[in-house]
């Protein structure tokens, strides 16, 4: 038995569950269908006093990035062309509304997530390199394909599965703590300790040390060597506070979206048996699958922004210390820029979308995510002849306010 099939997979479920109370507070209990009352606000106009959750109708107190800040009016965002607007001016509309110390306590609030201007440029110019498209296949041979193929020979010979938690959950989340040079049975204890970033520091320390001594080819030896230039031209070398904080970023911000929209995108297919046959026999179509579902359901539909002064907005004056919340999900299915916006079509011409956000935070792991998509979709129509849902299961559901997903995916196969 590998370590990878050695995890518990009792405590996966309950660690992925979107109705779980660990997931609870992001709006994982929200079940109703949020698409036809965000195209009635998007329709009635562009921008709305509220948050979203709150004009969706969710009546539970939601936290997600720029919630819940009671102290500050709060607007919300629905059109394509709004969002367009604040994501190209991000001296207004700040990722974050506080100066960043990179130096200061290891959290995600002091990552390069909450940066902005020259200091953002110059932290992201330092990761980027690992993180783009023609660094994907670094990140498949060393982590993704071994952790995809493990997991699948746990269920292989059963003739049935959960892809969703079994399946899904588990591979971004093996490949991100793989990165970081952590055996596969210590993945579950960081997922447990997101809340606690203290303790996820406590994992990392003597592995960060460790690199500092001899670095390996794995991403905390990439952090370690990483020399950030200076706005004086100097260069420095990060510090293990810089280095956790980013860790904390990725594991925050990776392990929590790419497994859900891995499984709205297998279930997608699913439902719809003769395009995925379509997809088995020619896996070019693999990729606008993937950028559809992507569009069509993104698995973070909001995202915010700190207005910086007071602004005239589409129509809508924000006072400066308001937050703009943007609904990626509204603003992607938005019929001003595509035609039959609320199908699931992968024939559509392929326009870019807000599921990974846009402007210069647009998502930093992005062309991972898909390549962890690619693999683990393509490795299950590669292993399990005749993939099908269990009809004699519950049909999986989306559900969700602001970490959308889907319930289980029950499959059966040989």
């Amino acid at each position: 038995m590998t370590e990878t099939q050695a995890l518990d997979r009792a405590r996966i479920r309950e660690l992925f569950d979107l109705r779980s109370s660990y997931n609870a507070r992001m709006g994982g209990d929200f079940t109703t269908d949020p698409y036809p009352i965000w195209h009635e606000l998007r329709e009635s106009g562009p921008v709305h006093e509220g948050t979203v959750h709150e004009l969706t109708g969710y009546r539970g107190s939601a936290v997600f990035q720029g919630l819940p800040e009671p102290d500050r009016p709060h607007y919300s965002a629905f059109g394509h062309a709004a969002l367009d607007a604040a994501y190209r001016n991000p001296e207004v509309f700040a990722s974050s509304p506080d100066e960043v110390d990179p130096t200061g306590a290891a959290d995600v609030s002091n990552s390069m997530l909450s940066m902005a201007g020259d200091q953002h440029r110059r932290y992201r110019a330092l990761v980027q390199p690992s993180f783009v498209p023609a660094r994907a296949r670094w990140w498949i041979t060393n982590w993704i394909e071994r952790t995809v193929h493990e997991l699948i020979d746990g269920f292989a010979g059963d003739g049935r599965a959960e892809l969703n938690v079994d399946f899904c959950a588990a591979i971004p989340l093996l490949t991100i703590t793989g990165s970081f040079g952590m055996p596969p049975e210590q993945a579950l204890e960081v997922r447990e300790s997101l809340q606690d970033p203290v303790k996820i520091v406590r994992m990392l320390e003597p592995i960060v040390a460790a690199r500092r001594e001899a670095p390996r080819d794995d991403l905390i030896s990439v952090l370690v060597e990483a020399e950030l230039k200076e706005e004086d031209g100097g260069t420095h070398r990060l510090s293990d506070a810089e280095i956790y904080s980013f860790a904390l970023l990725l594991l925050f911000a990776g392990s929590g979206t790419t497994w859900k929209q891995m499984g709205i995108t297998i279930t997608a297919l699913l439902q719809r048996p003769e395009l995925l046959q379509r997809v088995k026999e020619d896996r070019s179509l693999l990729r606008p699958a993937t950028e559809e579902a992507l569009r069509w359901m993104p698995t973070d539909p909001m995202f915010s922004r700190y207005v910086t002064r007071d602004v005239d907005f589409h129509g809508t004056r924000l006072p400066a210390g308001s937050v703009l919340h943007l609904c990626l999900g509204a603003a992607n299915r938005d019929p001003a820029r595509w035609e039959r916006p609320d199908e699931y079509d992968i024939a559509r011409t392929m326009r870019a979308s807000f599921a990974f956000g846009g402007g210069p935070h647009i998502c930093l792991g992005m062309h991972v995510a898909r390549a962890e998509i690619s693999t683990g979709i393509g490795a299950l129509l590669d292993r399990l002849p005749n993939l099908r849902l269990d009809p004699d299961a519950a049909e999986p559901r989306f559900i969700g306010m602001y970490e959308r997903g889907v319930t289980e995916i029950p499959v059966l196969f040989g």
